[in-house]
């Protein structure tokens, strides 16, 4: 009975900043300034479907490098000892205290035309836009979102028993049968929760392309643009894009719970 009261705040909490925007989200999408049903708001959110398409392009391929990036790197920290430990993970968390904004601007000016690294490769000789494309987006998502899949991987990792390590090791396994026996299944549910973590907000964010894509934008640039101008069609982008997330989470789990059932 305690435990009930206790979870009480949280539950009005939900309701209120959660549930509440939600059906507002799902009666907007459906109706037209007036108020009456329509599919109209539906039918407009698909003409923006090239656009969903290279926010998951964009999405796949940061998570994609997020991965390979923060895997070994994750790996290598949870070997060290404690101390150590937390050290790396609070240098790592060090930036996000700053603001989104702040760290974005401070990538336009380092990329920029004429900008430190600009000027640096300029004088040894290379010539490359680095700005307004989509390496220099992709760029920004993996400084973004890079701390987000280092942390469930560290913590899954951290935990797996070096006993078990040791012991394949004294049965013969080399490296990379330790590794694809011992440490990659175990690391398997911090893997799905990384991928989750880094895909779901790249897929959904916005102003990233803005700055540093030149004129392209994100789907959620024209969701935050459209719901200045009519909000039932941006409910209805919101709704759409949603869908798209809550089928990617759903996949993405079963894949983690039929991989730990076969480990």
């Amino acid at each position: 009975m305690k435990s009930k009261k206790l979870a009480l705040p949280y539950a009005v909490w939900m309701a209120v900043f959660t549930l509440v925007p939600l059906v507002l989200i799902i009666t907007n999408s459906f109706q037209d300034k007036s108020g009456n049903f329509t599919l109209s708001n539906i039918s407009k959110a698909w003409e923006y479907r090239e656009v969903f398409l290279y926010s998951l392009e964009i999405a796949f391929v940061s998570t994609l490098i997020c991965l390979l990036l923060a895997y070994p790197m994750s790996y290598m920290i949870s070997r060290m000892s404690e101390k150590a430990q937390s050290i790396i993970i609070m240098l790592i968390t060090v930036p996000m205290w700053m603001n989104f904004l702040l760290r974005l601007l401070g990538w336009v000016i380092l990329l920029s035309d004429g900008g430190p690294i600009d000027t640096v490769l300029s004088f040894v000789g290379i010539n490359v836009k680095l700005k307004d494309n989509d390496g220099a987006v992709i760029l920004g998502m993996v400084y973004e979102y890079l701390p987000f899949m280092i942390m469930p991987l560290h913590t899954v990792m951290s935990k797996i028993d070096k006993n078990l390590i040791e012991a394949a090791q004294d049965l013969g396994s080399n490296s990379f049968k330790v590794f694809s026996k011992v440490v990659f299944p175990l690391s398997i549910p911090g893997i799905v929760s990384g991928i989750t973590m880094v895909f779901v907000p790249s897929a959904s964010t916005f102003l990233v392309a803005q700055y540093l894509g030149g004129n392209k934008k994100m789907i959620g640039d024209i969701i935050e643009e459209t719901f200045r101008s009519n909000q039932n069609v941006g409910s209805a982008l919101a709704l759409c894009l949603m869908i798209i997330i809550l089928i990617f989470i759903v996949i993405t789990n079963q894949f983690g719970d039929e991989e730990a059932v076969g480990v």
